[in-house]
Order: structure tokens, then sequence, then C-alpha cells
């Protein structure tokens, strides 16, 4: 049976993969199809789309997970292919069956070559009689505590727990000895049951300074599977990617040669057909072993792209039309080098703890040669709990490793987002590191430099708060001083400080507040735009200054700085807070509640589990002490700062 002409494509996701899919189908002509839940009827990709279909609900399961809704959703819109993007169905062998059984087109590989290596375990038995190095490991059926504890014991700890039906650091758990076994497998379970509907585990040794190295494989229906090179992506926080780049530093031609070659092996053998990944971990003698095969197109996709200047949605279009791969293996290029990083809503002093909240400020880098930028957000989006808390992508290119590193910084500190916390001064600090710059990579990366990425946060100094009074008191001079027009105050764009007068600012930042005086015949300063130039003694420096309502953001030393206002008396009146509670550190579901009222616990014991974006946050006893009362039950949706559990010692 031939497959329907493609004129318009349905796109079976959310974010910055939605709309990036939808970039490519419009540039090729077709209509593209949003799909949305309750939550994200106004979400960029949704506006971006032709046509948009409302799938209701707000969780996962009840819109993005239904099958149902989004075969309805296919034939409601006049699409004839579906784009599975990454994560939620992308690698569910019945979604593409339904697609298929539907008359329609899956963006994808056939549902036998998901089934093949959508289960870990199955997938690692199927290398195994390949011949392919696989990690130890048990990958059995049997799922009970026991079984695990004996396989751990029989690897040897530490080891590692991960849901067979999915990745992306999804129920995924690093466990260090037997004590830690019973709580980490309950927990990883549960994350795999929500996020994939199966909470099946295996458990591999956990190797030490590994790199984590991936094939890109394309085949298509004529027999045809190339590797379009490697990425490294050892660098990652949970579990979870957030650095990558390509090609991996390092890797000689006949290692790439060899591991590219046994990846098509592996796609091969499960008749795969469509852009898939091949994962590895790579040791420090240069072998390497299978780890699992990503049935879709990865969330690092751009950095190939970048390296190859091949579009990898365009060829997943026409491959599944039919039409054979455009080039050979031997065509192939490998041009300079790309780095990208994941641009998360995150707290990551806070154990990476996701953030909810509104973009009350976003500002991208700007465009230019080697730059590009993949998100799925915009200036006045609220970031929900229910869904995955990536923002975005940043993607630089060079004509070197250096060059592209460079040009990634640059991005970086360009890049201006406020309202909630994220992560981008951790990414400009990974990017900046020295060992990072030595290409000196493995997955230990972030833990072994957390001291230097992660610094402990200091008080601002005088020249900060200097920057900040003068910033403050040019962009929000209308609001201090009032809307006389004849004001010299009402001026924000090129006013200079030069008048013999003072005026005294209160100012509050990240928890530290500063009265300061100005001293304007002393300091001179201008705002250009969104440029503070400040003069001290004949220097003259640039730093970016934005002002937002009644806030004005700072650039400063590579960090993003909120700078509001402050009324001492108003805040020493609302000092008082939760004293001996314990509050929801972020939006979510409460999953479990571990202890009842009078209940005495020890310190670090578990009390309620919160879960948000798909992940499990166990809310823990701070030190050995009493319940003293429950504000939460099991299901209940919370908000940040909402009071769980009152405690005593």
């Amino acid at each position: 049976m031939s497959a329907p002409a493609l004129t318009t494509l349905l796109v079976a996701n959310r974010g910055e993969i939605a709309c990036r899919v939808m970039r490519t189908a419009k540039a090729m002509g077709l209509t593209t199809v949003a799909v949305h839940s309750a939550t994200d009827r106004d979400a960029r990709h949704s506006r971006e789309a032709d046509i948009r279909v409302d799938l209701g609900g707000s969780k996962a399961a009840d819109s993005y997970l239904q099958i149902d809704k989004l075969i309805a959703a296919a034939k409601a819109s006049g699409a004839q292919a579906i784009h599975p993007g990454y994560g939620f169905l992308s690698e569910n062998a019945g979604f593409a069956r339904a697609i298929e059984s539907a008359g329609m087109i899956f963006l994808g590989p056939p549902a036998s070559a998901i089934d093949a290596m959508g289960s870990k375990s199955a997938a690692k038995a199927l290398m195994e009689t390949a011949g392919v190095p696989l990690v130890p490991g048990y990958h059995g059926e049997a799922q009970d505590l026991e079984t695990f504890r004996d396989a751990a014991e029989r690897i040897g700890y530490p080891v590692l727990l991960k849901a067979t039906a999915g990745g992306g650091g999804k129920g995924m758990k690093v466990v260090e000895d037997v004590s830690q076994l019973a709580e980490a497998l309950a927990s990883a379970q549960r994350e795999a049951q929500s996020s994939f509907g199966d909470s099946r585990m295996l458990v591999e040794k956990y190797l030490l300074k590994p790199r984590h190295v991936e094939i890109q494989v394309f085949a298509d229906q004529h027999g045809n599977c190339l590797y379009l090179n490697e990425r490294d992506c050892s660098i990652q926080r949970r579990h979870q990617k957030v650095v990558e780049e390509a090609p991996a530093p390092g890797l000689t031609p006949q290692l790439r040669r060899a591991m590219g070659e046994a990846a098509v092996r592996a796609a091969q053998a499960i008749g795969y057909v469509g852009a898939g990944t091949v994962e590895f971990l790579l040791d420090a003698r240069g072998e390497f072993f299978f780890m699992e095969m990503n049935t879709r197109l990865q969330v690092e996709h751009p950095v190939t792209e970048a390296i190859t200047g091949l579009d990898l949605v365009a060829w997943q279009i026409r491959v599944a039309q039919g039409e054979p791969l455009p080039i050979t293996q031997a065509q192939v290029p490998l041009l300079g080098h790309a780095i990208e990083v994941r641009l998360y809503a995150e707290d990551p002093v806070n154990d990476f703890l996701p953030a909810t909240g509104r973009l009350a400020l976003y500002r991208e880098s700007a465009e230019g040669p080697g730059r590009r930028v993949d998100s799925g957000v915009e200036e006045g989006d609220d970031i929900s709990p229910f869904y995955d808390p990536m923002l975005g992508k940043l993607i630089a290119w060079g004509e070197d490793r250096e060059q592209a590193r460079l040009r990634l910084l640059s991005m970086l500190d360009e890049f201006a987002i406020g309202g909630l916390k994220t992560n981008i001064g951790f990414l400009r600090r990974i990017v900046a590191h020295p060992a990072f710059a030595a290409a000196e990579l493995d997955t230990g990366f972030i833990p072994r430099y957390q001291a230097q990425l992660l610094p402990e946060p200091g008080e601002l100094d005088d020249a900060f708060w200097l920057a900040a009074a003068q910033g403050f008191a040019l962009s929000l001079a209308p609001r201090v001083r009032g809307d006389d027009a004849d004001s010299p105050w009402a001026s924000t764009t090129g006013l200079r400080l030069g008048l013999p007068r003072e005026t005294t600012l209160h100012l509050s930042c990240e928890g530290q507040d500063r009265a300061l005086t100005l001293d304007v015949t002393a300091h001179c300063a201008e705002l250009e735009g969104e440029q503070l130039v400040i003069e001290h003694h004949g220097l003259r420096r640039s730093h970016r200054a934005i002002r937002q309502d009644d806030s004005l953001y700072l650039q400063w030393a590579g960090d993003l700085h909120r700078i509001d206002l402050y009324d001492p008396l108003a805040a020493a009146e609302a000092s008082h807070s939760h004293q001996g509670g314990l509050a929801a550190p972020m939006n979510g579901s409460i999953v479990r509640v571990l202890v009842s009222v009078g209940q005495p616990v020890e310190a670090g014991a578990q009390l309620v589990v919160l879960e948000a974006m798909k992940m499990e946050h166990s809310i823990r006893a701070p030190k050995a002490g009493v319940i003293k009362a429950l504000y939460c039950q099991e299901g209940e949706m919370v908000s940040e700062g909402s009071a769980l559990v009152a405690f005593e010692e």
C-alpha cells in the first residue's frame, strides 16, 4: 500500500521540539498542526502552528500521552502524518501502530524496531546475541526487591537503576550501597510508571569516569543506513545531558569508524528506518559498551546538523515518504565543531530543583553566523509543573572547538531571563571552566568540579551595589521621581547623573539589601538602550541593564541579577515565616505522605514525596523531631511555598 500524499503534518509534542519540527515542515510547504493541553493553550508551539487542536487536561497523562485523542486530532485536522518529537509517545510502539492503522504516516521507525529497542532489557539481550559488548548488569523480567538485591551484590556497588522503557534521566537512580536500594528502587519505579507507563527496571554496574558517546544513524526504506558521526554527551546532571558536542573531542578516525559501523549493524539488525541514536559508554582505553538505542530524534540533534549541514527533520519527512537517503557514507560531511547547552528552568544550587512561574523577562542572544537558538517559549509565558523544565537550547558552531566554545560563551552572556530561576549561570561556568576548555570530559565532570560550577553565594560587592543604584535611578526614574515630563528624572535614555545633588535608594537583590546615597558628582552613568555605561575615575564599563515592570535586571560578573526597591519597614513587618515548618519547594502534586501526626522521625527521614515535571522530590526531616501537623494529602496539588509539614524538635 503506497503512503498517502503528505501535505499536512501534526506534531504530537510541545515546546522547542514542536517549534523546531514545524519550522522545517513549513519550509517544505507543509501545513502544520499543533496539539496542546489546557495548560498549553497559548504556548508558543500552539501559536506558531497553522492549525491547533485542544487535547484538554493538564497533565501529560491526560493530554500528550492520550493516543486516541492524538489520532482524532490528526483526522480532524486532515493531517496525513504525525511527528512524535522526543519524549512522550516518541518511543511507544502502540502509538506507531495506531497511526499506521489509521492510514497515516508515522515519522519514526517501524513499530517492530521500537519494540526491539524500547525495552532496555530486551535490547541488551539482542546486542549480546549480536556480540556487542555490554556493561555487566541484570536485565531480567523478575522485578522484586530481592532479585535486585542479589543482582546488585553480584555486580558490585555502586550500581545504576534504569527504567527499561525510557530515558532522559527519568526512573534512574545511582545506588551506593545496599541500605539505599529499597528506597531508590521504589522511587525509580514510580518515576518510570509516571513518565512511561511502565515501572520495569534494570540494574547495571555504575562505571566511574566513562564518557557518553553516541552515534547518529539514519536508515531509509531501501536498506541503506548511514552513521552521521558522533556526539559527546558526557556532561550530565541527574543522569540527564546538559552539554553536548560534535564531534567527540579526541576520537580517532579509526574509533569513530568502529563505533559508527557497530551502530549501523545494531540498526540494521532490527530493520530500522528513520533517525536513531545508538548510545555507548567509552572508557579511557578506547573500549566502548552498548547502553541503549533511542528510536527517535534526539534533543541534541542540532550539533550533528551543524557539523554536517544537513536538516535531519527534512530527512525524516522524505524517508517516511519512501525517498532513499540522498548521500552515501563516504559523502557524510564533518565540518568544524559544534557545542550545545540545554537551558532549563531550574535552581542549580538547590539540587537542580525545577522552577515554575512566569517568564517576566526573556531575551535571546543575537543572531549571527554559527549561532542557533531552538526555543519553545517567549516572554510572558508560564512555565508549569506538568512538563519537563527545558526552555530551549543554544548551539554554537565554529571552525574548531575553541571558536565554538568562545562563541557559545558570548551567546550565554547575551541571554537574559527573569522571573524564575534558570541554569544559565551554571552553563556559563561549565563552558568557561579550564577542564572543559581542555576537553577533559567524562560523566563525573559536574560532581568533580561542583565547587567551581556551583559556588556558594557571597556578599554582593560595593561596585555591584553602586552600579545597581545608578541603573535603577536611571531606568526607574519616572516611578521614583514622579511623572513630571520636565523633570530630568523623566528621561530613561542617555541621562547623565551630573547634577550637584544626592539621592538615596533602598535596594534589594537576592536576599541582600543596601541603602545607597548616590554622590552624583563623583560617579557618572548613562543608560543607552539596554546598556548601562558607568564612568568612574576615567574608567568606562558597560553592563546590560533591563527594566522590566518595577525591577531592574543587571548583568554582572557573568550572572543576571534582579534588583528591586526595598522598603525596610514593610520588610520588617513581613519577616515572620513558617517556624519549624517545611514548605513545598515548587508547584507540584503530592505523591506520598509517609508520616502521621505525632510520629517521631530521624534526621533525613522521608516525610513527603512531591512530583513535578515528571520527577520525584523528597521532603526530608532537617533533624530528629516529631511531626506536629500535616497540611497536605496524597493527590493534592500544592503551590511553591505552601506549608506541608509542621515539625518540632
